[in-house]
C-alpha cells in the first residue's frame, strides 16, 4: 500500500518537486539519525521549486524516521493543504517557518530542532562562544531570538524575522536551533555545524579549566572565508555520502 500512495503522489509532483520531496524526507530520518529529534515536536520545511507559496512539511504525529517522500504535505503559507493528502500537520509548527520563507526568497529550506546541546547553549546569555573550529562558521552567520512562549502568535513573526536578517544561522535563547538554507542538503549540513559547535561548548564547560577563546582577527577572517569553504559541500560533497549511510541504516524515505 505504501509504494502504491507513493506512485500516486510522484504522478501528481513534478519531478523536481519529487525530488525535493526525497531529500526533506531524507532530511527528516537523518535528524533521527543524529538523535536531534523531539519526538515529533519540531519540523523541516522545503519550498516547492517554481513557488513561492507552497511548502512541504511534516504529517503532524509521524516520528521522524518514518517519514517519506510521499507522505510529506504540500501547504501554502497559511498552513492549508493544496494536495489530497491522509495526514494532517499542525499548523501552529509552521508559525516560525511560514515567516521566514515569506521573508527570504533565497531560502528553500528551514531546519528547527530541540536538541538537548542546542538548547543547553540557548539558555547561556552569552549563547555560542568562540572555542572551537565550528563555532567559527556558526559565529560568521549567527543571529539571535528572545524567547516569547510558545511559538504559536503570529505577532511574533515580524520580530523574528527581523532578528534572522540575512544570517543562515538562528539561536531561538531558551527554546533550539533554526537553519536556513538553499537545500535541505546545506540547511542539514548547517544544523549539523551548530549542533556540534554546541555539543562541543556544553562538554567544555563541564571541565575545570578555563575556555580559550579564538582571537577576533581569526572570527573575522572565518566570516570572509565562510562562504567559499561551506558553498556547495551539503549538496555536492557530503550529501551523497550521508544519503548512502542513510540507505544502510534507515531506507525507505524514497517511498
Amino acid at each position: 500500500m505504501q509504494h502504491e500512495a507513493a506512485g500516486s503522489v510522484r504522478q501528481q509532483v513534478s519531478a523536481a518537486e519529487w525530488d525535493v520531496r526525497v531529500n526533506l524526507a531524507a532530511a527528516y530520518r537523518l535528524v533521527a539519525l543524529y538523535g536531534w529529534d523531539d519526538l515529533v515536536f519540531t519540523h523541516v520545511s522545503a519550498r516547492v521549486p517554481g513557488s513561492e507559496q507552497h511548502f512541504l512539511i511534516n504529517p503532524y504525529g509521524m516520528m521522524f524516521e518514518e517519514i517519506t517522500a510521499s507522505s510529506l504535505v504540500k501547504i501554502d503559507l497559511g498552513g492549508r493543504k493544496v494536495m489530497d493528502s491522509p495526514h494532517e500537520i499542525n499548523p501552529a509548527g509552521f508559525t516560525i517557518h511560514s515567516c521566514i520563507h515569506a521573508a527570504r526568497k533565497d531560502v528553500a529550506c528551514v531546519m528547527h530542532i530541540h536538541s538537548l546541546n542546542g538548547v543547553a547553549v540557548a539558555a547561556q546569555k552569552q549563547g555560542l562562544l568562540p572555542i572551537s573550529q565550528q563555532s567559527l562558521f556558526v559565529l560568521s552567520s549567527l543571529a539571535y531570538h528572545d524567547y516569547e512562549g510558545l511559538a504559536l502568535d503570529a505577532a511574533e513573526q515580524p520580530r523574528l524575522v527581523a532578528d534572522l536578517g540575512d544570517k543562515s544561522y538562528l539561536m531561538l535563547r531558551n527554546h533550539g536551533l533554526l537553519t536556513a538554507g538553499s537545500s535541505p542538503a546545506d540547511a542539514f549540513l548547517y544544523m549539523y555545524i551548530f549542533e556540534a559547535a554546541c555539543a562541543i561548548q556544553v562538554r567544555a564547560q563541564s571541565g575545570e579549566q578555563e575556555l580559550i577563546r579564538i582571537p577576533e582577527a581569526i572570527l573575522r577572517g572565518i566570516r570572509a572565508a565562510a562562504s567559499q569553504v561551506t558553498r556547495g559541500l551539503g549538496s555536492n560533497l557530503v550529501w551523497p555520502g550521508l544519503l548512502r549511510k542513510l540507505d544502510r541504516s534507515n531506507p525507505g524515505y524514497r517511498e
